[in-house]
């Protein structure tokens, strides 16, 4: 490798020798939130440093110069495409990499409505509105202003007034303001902490280009000795721009007045010779990108004094990068000079990995009622992983990302996370469910369990499923044993997803639509039932998630809550086997009468896990 003494390496006076670059390169950069663009002849590369810590790259191929229409590459027209490609392409990969580092909001309802009406990337018109502001803002600050304050200090200012140099007082008046303007935006926007940073990267940026420059190994260490202004700066060709403008102004201010082209109205020949300056900026855009690139091309005595004052202020748009940030410009320009070099390289997507943390916190936003427990469960059902490994999570993709996001935002209304995942987990099968369905809780586990273990213990048993919801019992009792299973509920809704679950895990229940044993034949030697048990006045004092959005049909137990443990007691003579068994599961302080309804039978009441006496077994005496 072609190599030179590096960049701070000193005289015997202690003095930097000025070191001349070795090698020549058509590669460029930007600096960009938290990265570094970098372009060749035919590839783009934009590295990121990710929230996580992580670099991430994203690059495609672009057509080289040599391919473009040649209309384009003509000097003075190709500055201003270059311009114009820039502004777009610059834009664009701002917006990505801010997208990468953490701009993780939620779409808006016009995002979504121009994505699914208008088949619009919200993105894309982001962008163009962006350049058209940046455009807008430009012209504003540098053209419009310096031409609004330059004529109103020369018609107010006697001596200029007066003068038969008033125009070319003017031109440098409204010069003077526009460097100013130039150089206050600068020192302005140097004061908020994320342009500082994208500064840093700038540095980092030209640093690592100047280390290629000067024939050395392309590392940190190597990159950190270089000098972080450079000759291509954009701030230079933004100086030259001002500059240029300033002479073709003074030109244009001059021509007007000998054309005869002002009509001595000084509202109406200001908008005359702003409108000439709009007309011409393409013109500056041109003559300034060609100065660039003629000035780059040497580094004598006279082009370094040509190029000083953009060199300097590039002292206030570049700042000391650190490693890190020398890392992911190294990344973008390694890329780059892979992809020009081998076009079969594969072109590549920012792999955008959103931390847990901020996940969480978004999550929490949009599902305003979902509690800590409910955020544990909707993670680890976004990302398959069990609830007991959340908060080993450091980071999410972005499609698991949108996935959490997706499912919060079924929630944003209080749904409970069991209907906004569409599933729920019951006796370790997976089951749907859906506002049809009461959601499965744990202490049904148990009432099933009971139910396996009486039917397991009969031959051939039969088994009825009354009030079945989800089918969740019924489902259970047919997965684990090799009884007969008939479940019923009177909601047709109801029925149509317990049939589902019952289709999904492959159990063979027969499913009937009844209100509790109207419209059963036959005895059975267990029948089961969950039914409806909160006492009608008790329902508006329900958590919001149950009362707003479980069925009321399965949860209203009339008056006392009893009444349908009254009905099934009516009609459980005509279908309980001899020897056959009852299980109910009840509310809370219902056992006693419970055991009063079922008093004709032999009643045995049962503790949940909890302690709280959850579940009557009725068995029919012999």
């Amino acid at each position: 490798m072609l190599r030179t003494d590096k960049e701070n390496c000193k005289n015997k006076d202690g003095a930097k020798k000025r070191t001349k670059a070795v090698r020549r390169t058509s590669i460029g950069g930007q600096a960009v939130l938290e990265g570094v663009m970098m372009k060749g002849e035919r590839s783009i590369a934009t590295a990121v440093r990710t929230a996580s810590g992580d670099i991430t790259v994203e690059s495609k191929y672009v057509k080289s110069a040599k391919e473009k229409n040649v209309f384009f590459r003509l000097p003075f027209i190709r500055g201003v495409v270059n311009l114009v490609t820039q502004l777009f392409q610059g834009t664009g990969i701002i917006l990505r990499s801010a997208e990468v580092y953490g701009d993780f909001a939620e779409p808006s309802k016009l995002d979504k409505w121009m994505a699914d009406k208008l088949k619009i990337n919200p993105m894309s018109v982001l962008m163009a509105f962006s350049v058209i502001l940046g455009i807008a803002l430009a012209v504003g600050l540098f053209v419009f202003l310096p031409n609004f304050l330059a004529g109103l200090i020369c018609d107010n200012a006697a001596a200029i007034a007066s003068s038969s140099l008033k125009s070319l007082w003017y031109s440098l008046i409204e010069g003077g303001i526009m460097v100013t303007i130039f150089i206050c935006y600068i020192l302005l926007v140097t004061l908020m902490k994320d342009v500082r940073r994208v500064f840093m990267y700038h540095g980092a940026e030209h640093k690592v280009i100047s280390c290629y420059e000067h024939g050395l190994d392309l590392t940190v260490e190597n990159a950190r000795t270089m000098r972080r202004e450079h000759s291509r700066c954009g701030t230079t060709f933004l100086f030259f721009v001002v500059t240029v403008s300033i002479l073709v102004f003074v030109l244009i201010n001059f021509m007007l007045e000998k054309c005869g082209l002002l009509v001595g109205q000084k509202a109406l020949d200001a908008l005359i010779k702003l409108g000439f300056k709009l007309l011409f900026l393409p013109v500056v855009a041109g003559v300034s990108y060609e100065l660039l690139k003629l000035l780059a091309k040497s580094d004598c005595l006279f082009v370094r004094i040509l190029r000083a004052p953009g060199m300097a202020l590039q002292k206030l748009t570049t700042k000391e990068p650190t490693d890190d940030m020398l890392e992911v410009s190294l990344t973008a320009f390694k890329t780059v000079m892979a992809m020009d070099a081998d076009p079969s390289l594969p072109e590549r997507q920012f792999e955008i990995n959103v931390p847990y943390g901020i996940a969480r916190a978004n999550a929490q936003k949009v599902a305003k009622n979902a509690d800590e427990a409910d955020l544990d469960w909707l993670f680890a059902e976004a990302l398959g992983v069990k609830r007991s490994h959340v908060a080993e999570l450091k980071t999410l993709s972005k499609a698991q990302y949108d996935s959490v996001m997706e499912i919060a935002k079924r929630m944003s209304d209080g749904t409970p996370l069991q209907y906004a995942l569409g599933n729920t987990e019951f006796y370790g099968i997976r089951l749907a469910v859906n506002k049809n369905v009461l959601i499965p809780r744990p202490e049904t586990e148990e009432l099933a369990e009971l139910a396996i273990a009486e039917a397991s213990a009969r031959e051939n048993a039969t088994v009825l499923d009354l009030c079945t919801g989800s089918g969740a019992i019924a489902v259970a009792v047919a997965k684990n044993t090799a009884a007969r299973v008939c479940a019923s509920d009177i909601s047709e809704g109801a029925l149509q997803v317990a049939r589902a679950n019952a289709l999904n895990v492959g159990a063979d229940i027969a499913f009937l639509k009844s209100d509790l044993f109207d419209g059963i034949e036959g005895r059975f030697d267990v029948i089961v039932s969950n039914p409806p048990y909160i006492p009608t006045a008790d329902i508006a004092t329900l958590d919001e998630k149950v009362k707003g959005f479980e069925p009321m049909l399965a949860l209203d137990g009339g008056d006392d809550g009893l009444k349908f443990y009254r009905r099934i007691a009516d009609g459980l003579d005509a279908h309980l086997s001899d020897g056959g068994v009852l299980l109910l599961e009840m509310g809370i302080g219902q056992a006693e009468s419970i055991s009063e309804i079922f008093a004709a039978y032999d009643v045995q009441i049962k503790k949940d896990i909890e302690g709280v006496e959850r579940i009557a077994l009725v068995r029919r005496k012999i």
